[in-house]
């Protein structure tokens, strides 16, 4: 069930359904980017923000602001573990209190807990699961992303779709490589405006203007900088981030997949193209934990059995292989990627 009516879009108008699903990203990079938005609308630039305060407050909104890059700004890696239902809860309170960990699922598997680790290092990230380890006594399975085939939460909501991306174009996919000790190379200016957007824009009808204040920089200066860094990939949209979930796609599914090495890249490019595939990417198999499988796959939809025909479609007609799947169960943590290492020495 969605976390709101099952009629949540009834009260939407032309700008509202506008809002959600063609401003994802694109947002202008101008010191008053909702006088932009009110144009392109046809409403005031007050009411234009008013109706993003309004759906941030409904919770259509997760955030408004920057979705960053987390491969390209620092390090990251997708962990699980295997917690036992009477420690489940124990477990989950050691792993969320990390401010570097980001997102945390329960997942039906045998490794139950999922979770993703963000640090401004290679060394720190390892550093915070080998913690974990410790504190909780549970060997953590570390699953770095390898090659990035296609990855993209944006796509429409104000809709019936079954699925996500269902009504939209197919995408070129590619096999993109992802180094673990990967580092932009920031200025302080850059990793302190980062640190300032971590968690959202403020939503005022000046947000730019209102970030170079709180880092004492020039309005023009942060303009240029937030370019740059989307430019960069340290960024990679800017726009109102939708809370999918919420608005209906809550039947989602993470599907691991054992292909052989020599065909992951032609198989990674082309499902990625699919147009009901959310995620797919590569990450490393660990046959010392019993972990056979290197490619991942996410479908969103709004039924289960809607999902799993599409997972039934893809190991037909696409991916032939022994594969698994775990479809979440509850959501423990979810919250933006922190980088506060960027700009000072951190600690848990």
């Amino acid at each position: 069930m969605s976390a709101l009516d099952d009629d949540w879009r009834a009260d939407l108008d032309a700008a509202d359904a506008a809002l959600v699903d063609e401003y994802q990203s694109g947002f202008p990079v101008v010191e008053q980017p909702f006088r932009v938005i009110g144009d392109e609308l046809g409403i005031d630039e007050l009411e234009a923000l008013e109706r993003v305060r309004r759906l941030r407050k409904r919770g259509v909104f997760r955030r408004f602001g920057a979705v960053l890059n987390p491969p390209v700004i620092g390090s990251s890696t997708l962990a699980a573990v295997s917690a036992s239902e009477a420690r489940f809860d124990e477990v989950a309170a050691v792993i969320n209190g990390y401010r570097q960990v980001n997102h945390n699922y329960r997942r039906d598997h045998e490794w139950n807990m999922w979770f993703v680790v963000t640090a401004a290092s290679r060394e720190k990230r390892d550093a915070i699961l080998a913690e974990i380890e410790a504190k909780t006594g549970c060997d953590v399975l570390n699953l770095p992303m390898l090659t990035d085939y296609y990855i993209d939460l944006e796509f429409p909501v104000v809709n019936d779709d079954a699925f996500a991306r269902e009504s939209v174009a197919a995408t070129d996919a590619s096999a993109t490589r992802i180094s673990e000790d990967a580092v932009a190379g920031l200025s302080d200016l850059d990793a302190g405006l980062l640190v300032e957007i971590q968690d959202g824009f403020p939503l005022s009808a000046t947000p730019y203007r209102d970030i170079a204040a709180a880092i004492d920089a020039d309005v023009d200066e942060v303009v240029a900088a937030v370019d740059r860094l989307r430019a960069d990939g340290c960024i990679k949209r800017i726009g109102c981030v939708v809370n999918h979930v919420v608005t209906g796609f809550d039947a989602n599914c993470m599907v691991v997949w054992d292909v052989p090495d020599g065909e992951l890249d032609a198989r990674g490019e082309a499902v990625g193209e699919l147009p009901y595939v959310t995620l797919c990417y590569h990450r490393p198999r660990r046959p010392d934990q019993e972990w056979g499988y290197n490619l991942f796959t996410m479908i969103h939809g709004r039924e289960a059995d809607a999902v799993d025909g599409k997972i039934d479609e893809l190991a037909a007609e696409h991916l032939p292989f022994p594969h698994e799947r775990l479809y979440s169960t509850e959501t423990l943590k979810q919250t933006g990627a922190r980088y506060d290492e960027l700009v000072s020495a951190g600690t848990e």
